[in-house]
């Protein structure tokens, strides 16, 4: 009977020990939830103003792309291809050399040119003197007057004959520096059109070279859009193949004979090609500015956030951020007009929008 009285004092005071542990840790939890925040915490963001103004009605249209200059780099004497140096996809510099020929009958007759010019040269200071030798003696009637024209005579054709070995000297240098093919432009071999051992003849290929320093689009305008465009006016050009960032060239060409069947007119639209990344042959996106105007809502090109293929901007309104879609119709150097459920006046995410959520805090940084 004691056993059993004293086992279930053991286990009532077990109990309240228990009990009293839970509900300390009980009040603990609580007052740390207390603590917790609630949500997110705010993200500090700059914002901007939604601004309407107007601008000029856009067209974007496909084209390809172009080098501006493309040439076959032809000989300019015949020859044995005897160093070949470039290779298809290689890159030259202005000057480089692309091909020697042989020329090693050119450098024997050089030798022998110099040669018989030294000799002349020798000749024609023993001429001089002599005839200054006999100026001198004919002014005194000295010698006869057969005498000295003999040396002049003697003089003269010396001299002649050394202006036809200095010529023939320089045309034979001239024909060794032209055995070298240079590039004359900087640019990508894209085509070999000989090699080493074989025979050119004067005008024969050598290579293809395009220069890709700037870049060319072609775009067919139809006649509508035509009219209201003017000349060096700015495009942006998407080269998606190349980077999601649209390139700015400007208009260098409206040709003014159009395709008559499909009623557009040829645009030529030139721009830079840093680090050479376009290259000939790829699709582009050219977007025109025309002459029409309407007003639009702007916002800085950083409010736009990409979500797959979807736009949208982020609102703050009571220290609040929400997503609002929107549609790009147009691109105003560092704007971009949009259409969407936003008006003038709102105050859009610039800094800070790449990690925000629906509804969360944000705290506006000056």
């Amino acid at each position: 009977m004691f056993k059993k009285c004293y086992g279930n004092l053991i286990a009532i005071a077990t109990w309240l020990v228990l009990s009293i542990f839970w509900q300390a840790g009980s009040i603990s939890y609580a007052e740390n939830a207390s603590k917790r925040p609630q949500g997110p915490p705010p993200a500090p963001v700059r914002v901007a103003p939604v601004v309407e103004e107007m601008v000029a009605d856009q067209i974007t249209l496909v084209g390809s792309t172009e080098a501006i200059a493309r040439s076959v780099i032809a000989a300019e004497v015949a020859g044995l291809v005897e160093d070949f140096p470039v290779r298809e996809g290689d890159f030259v510099k202005k000057g480089q050399l692309l091909a020697r020929l042989r020329s090693t009958d050119l450098a024997l007759r050089l030798k022998a040119a110099e040669a018989d010019g030294e000799k002349v040269r020798s000749n024609l200071l023993f001429a001089q003197k002599e005839l200054s030798r006999y100026s001198k003696l004919k002014d005194t009637d000295s010698i006869a007057e057969s005498k000295y024209d003999q040396a002049l005579d003697r003089y003269q054709s010396l001299k002649q004959e050394f202006v036809r070995t200095e010529a023939e000297t320089e045309l034979l240098k001239d024909d060794i520096q032209r055995k070298k093919v240079v590039a004359p432009f900087a640019g990508f071999v894209a085509k070999e059109h000989t090699q080493v051992g074989e025979w050119i003849e004067v005008g024969g290929p050598v290579v293809s070279l395009v220069d890709l320093g700037r870049i060319r689009i072609k775009v067919d305008v139809p006649e509508r859009y035509a009219v209201q465009l003017s000349h060096k006016s700015p495009v942006r050009v998407l080269v998606e193949s190349v980077s999601d960032e649209a390139f700015l060239g400007k208009i260098s060409a409206i040709l003014p004979e159009g395709e008559l069947n499909a009623r557009t007119f040829p645009v030529r639209v030139e721009l830079a090609n840093p680090g050479f990344k376009i290259r000939s042959g790829m699709e582009a996106r050219a977007t025109f500015s025309l002459g029409t105007q309407r007003n639009a809502l702007l916002v800085p090109k950083d409010a736009i956030v990409t979500a797959g293929t979807n736009r949208l901007v982020y609102v703050v309104a009571s220290s609040v951020a929400q997503p609002i879609p929107v549609q790009v119709i147009g691109y105003y150097d560092s704007n971009v007009a949009v259409e969407g459920p936003i008006k003038p006046g709102d105050r859009v995410v610039i800094r800070g929008n790449e990690r925000l959520r629906p509804g969360q805090p944000v705290q506006i940084l000056e």
